[in-house]
């Protein structure tokens, strides 16, 4: 999978051409776009031939940018979460301690599980092969519709990346 990784107006546009050409030529199996909002993808959309099969976009307990998942999800862009563990900080938060002490799973995990019932693709880093494990240990439970929720309600709109209309290069 190719991304454009950030939006720069005409210039993505232009590479976004390009992926198209290597997609038809079947040199990528997909491609799609990273770090892109709403107002971006509404301005990108109408000159592309191909559908962005993926907005790989920040995504975690404080930045759920409701508004850009539901759009993604309108238009069958599969959202991606990037840094969905917020540099290991989820572990920190206390609702995700005592969300994991209630499903007997870590804090990672409950946030991964959250991605996931949410719709998001998410692709945790790791290093570690005992990390890589766990974080894919996720397919034996569901958060409630509740815990959900009070996950939801974490959301501080705050960033740990660049803002995609400040990126400062």
């Amino acid at each position: 999978m190719y991304l454009v990784h950030w939006p720069k107006g005409k210039r993505s546009v232009e590479t976004w051409k390009a992926l198209e050409e290597l997609y038809k030529k079947g040199s990528v199996k997909a491609i799609g776009v990273s770090n892109f909002l709403v107002h971006h993808l509404e301005a990108f959309l109408p000159e592309c031939k191909i559908i962005p099969a993926v907005n790989q976009y920040e995504f975690h307990t404080e930045l759920l940018q409701p508004d850009l998942l539901e759009y993604c999800h309108k238009y069958d862009i599969q959202p991606e979460a990037w840094s969905p563990i917020m540099k290991g900080r989820v572990n920190e938060v206390p609702l995700m301690q005592e969300l994991a002490g209630k499903y007997g799973k870590t804090p990672v995990q409950i946030v991964l599980r959250w991605d996931i019932q949410k719709g998001v693709v998410t692709i945790p880093k790791s290093v570690t092969p005992e990390r890589i494990i766990s974080n894919a240990n996720i397919f034996d439970f569901e958060l409630s519709e509740d815990d959900m929720t009070k996950i939801d309600r974490l959301d501080k709109n705050k960033r740990i990346g660049f803002h995609p209309d400040e990126i400062p290069f």
